[in-house]
């Protein structure tokens, strides 16, 4: 197992030092020799992932941000809050970003996440909040995700989204698609398998699935779908 940590520290440049954005720059990176799984448990901030055929490491690049700040204190409350780290436990990469509870000074920090990853392994992400957008992942995908747009393009196996609030756009899923929504659209094409859904508010789109289409409660929205090759059931 190999971990490699790099911090840089950008400061943003606006006319009032004192009203600018606090910034720092960390990059890790782990081996994946032995890793089936990367698993991600996140807090807010924005998420990028993208598999890489034949690549060998998983790398990170975690944008911290603190909103109106631009001092040491910063960097000091940062550096007693955070949890960000990639580490391998057995046949998981485990990659952790979020900050500890008990921040209580100013605006609430956030860390935009860059992830490349082999495309041939599994994903697992645990999101607070922020948008998430996944391509080219070539093995399963299942995301647990409090609020904040997600986008899923060229997933190769199965797809399983728990999702409380914001967009959900699935594009090219080679295996089944659950989805259980609390609000926003879903928009599903190109899958090989069946697609289930279960949505609390938000229109619904669904076309091009190989297998069947369950819509278990379409809740408030519209319900559009075209080019099913299985069969339609709506079980409320």
């Amino acid at each position: 197992m190999r971990m490699k940590l790099v911090l840089a520290i950008i400061a943003t440049g606006v006319t009032s030092v004192a009203w600018a954005d606090y910034q720092e720059v960390r990059e890790l990176t782990l081996a994946s020799g032995g890793v089936s799984t990367l698993s991600i448990d996140a807090g807010a901030g924005s998420m990028d992932v993208v598999g890489v055929a034949g690549a060998s490491e998983i790398t990170v690049t975690a944008t911290i941000e603190v909103p109106g700040r631009n001092d040491d204190k910063a960097r000091e409350r940062i550096e007693s809050n955070i949890v960000l780290s990639l580490e391998q436990d057995n046949d998981k990469a485990r990659l952790k970003a979020w900050f500890e509870n008990g921040w209580g000074w100013g605006d609430s920090p956030y860390i935009q996440l860059q992830v490349s990853m082999p495309a041939d392994m599994n994903l697992e992400i645990d999101d607070g909040s922020g948008s998430i957008d996944i391509a080219n992942v070539r093995g399963n995908v299942a995301v647990d995700d409090g609020s904040g747009s997600l986008t899923m393009d060229g997933v190769g196996g199965a797809v399983e989204i728990d999702d409380g609030s914001g967009s959900i756009t699935v594009r090219e899923a080679g295996g089944d698609v659950y989805i259980n929504d609390g609000s926003g659209s879903i928009d599903v094409r190109g899958v090989t398998g069946s697609v289930t859904v279960d949505d609390g508010s938000g229109s619904i789109d669904v076309s091009d699935v190989d297998e069947d289409l369950i819509i278990v409660d379409d809740g408030s929205g519209g319900l559009d779908f075209s080019d099913i090759g299985g069969r339609v059931e709506k079980e409320s």
